[in-house]
């Protein structure tokens, strides 16, 4: 496959990205025609009085469909730029936030902050930035202890003249960690009052319909710092795609960059979790999709994949949407959907190269 220019794909990304966008404000069970759009922010910014219909579209789309698709593009940007951070740590295309258990455990943390902090998670809007904080600390703390296991054990497992880590144990951890994450959300499902397993049911789905200012806040604030921080850490990352005796030969703290990979990944998919609960499947396919396409270099991969990501889930969102009208179908479930058949397709690639 011949590969694109780099700085040409971000550009064509960011470019696809407005179209996307546009369709996250139309499509809906009431869709806005395109003119309505226009008719209705430039009304809202004059002291003109407005007929029913323009009233009821504002109030859509300002406080409905912008948040929402604002929530659906850093969410997905987060999700693939940490992905892309992952991948580039565990050097292999199969190390999603997902697959080795950093959603899982964030979930598992998200759920036990709304079973032991039920009080003040209630729907008053005067909790509702306690809430979002004590939900983002709960999954930020649920994802990096997840992701500090496996990563424990995939190094320990290298032997002691191998400081590599070991993607078969990786992935092994991974699948226990998701499995003992979801017996701990089994359990507090099983404790919790009705309310309570309501809201744990719909984190485990993922979902973008309680999408509101303040949650883009939160989502926006968390992407800023985890691009900024692994921008900076983008050459580290290319010279660790040599190998962990080679980087250290080239005078990369191989450990810190590690350490700093690490956090800034629960960051983001702790974050990611509290304010839209657990998506999967994009943190695996458009980091490699970008790779395929652009080549491994991290300094145009974590802002490319950012860029898809929030396509890719702008999109995804919009089609829960309208797949089921009038009814929504969890965004979480419709990524599960296009991420199983790629991740299927990646397995069978890898075999073949095996064999």
């Amino acid at each position: 496959m011949s590969r694109i220019n780099p700085r040409t794909f971000l550009w064509l990304a960011a470019l696809a990205l407005v179209p996307a966008m546009l369709s996250g404000l139309l499509l809906g069970p009431i869709t806005i025609p395109f003119s309505a759009i226009i008719d209705t922010f430039v009304h809202s910014g004059l002291r003109t009085e407005l007929n029913v219909e323009l009233q009821s579209q504002l109030l859509i789309l300002s406080q409905i469909r912008l948040p929402r698709m604002l929530l659906a593009a850093l969410v997905g940007a987060s999700l693939a730029i940490c992905g892309a951070a992952m991948q580039g740590l565990f050097r292999n295309p199969l190390a999603d936030p997902s697959l080795i258990g950093v959603s899982a455990g964030a979930s598992a943390g998200a759920s036990f902050v709304i079973v032991f902090s039920g009080g003040w998670l209630q729907a008053g809007q005067s909790h509702e930035t306690l809430g979002l904080s004590l939900m983002a600390a709960g999954a930020f703390s649920g994802g990096f202890i997840a992701v500090l296991v496996v990563y424990r054990l995939a190094t320990s497992a290298s032997g002691p003249l191998n400081r590599g880590t070991s993607v078969a144990t990786m992935l092994l951890a991974g699948i226990a960690i998701s499995a003992l994450a979801g017996a701990c959300n089994s359990a507090l499902s099983f404790v919790a009052d009705n309310d309570m397993l309501r809201r744990i049911s719909l984190w485990q789905m993922g979902r973008l319909d309680g999408a509101n200012w303040l949650r883009v806040t939160m989502a926006g604030s968390a992407l800023l710092v985890i691009v900024v921080g692994f921008l900076g850490q983008s050459k580290a990352l290319n010279a660790l795609l040599l190998g962990e005796s080679e980087a250290r030969f080239l005078g990369i703290d191989v450990e810190q960059l590690k350490r700093r990979v690490v956090l800034l990944t629960a960051l983001g998919i702790g974050v990611s979790v509290a304010v839209a609960g657990a998506i999967v499947f994009v943190g695996l396919v458009v980091p490699h999709i970008v790779r395929l396409l652009i080549g491994p270099d991290h300094r145009f991969l974590m802002p490319a994949s950012a860029l898809l990501g929030a396509l890719l889930l702008v999109l995804a969102d919009a089609l829960s949407r309208v797949i089921v009208a009038p009814a929504e179908l969890p965004v979480g479930i419709v990524t599960a959907l296009l991420g199983v058949p790629f991740f299927f397709s990646l397995l069978v690639r890898q075999r073949t190269r095996v064999t």
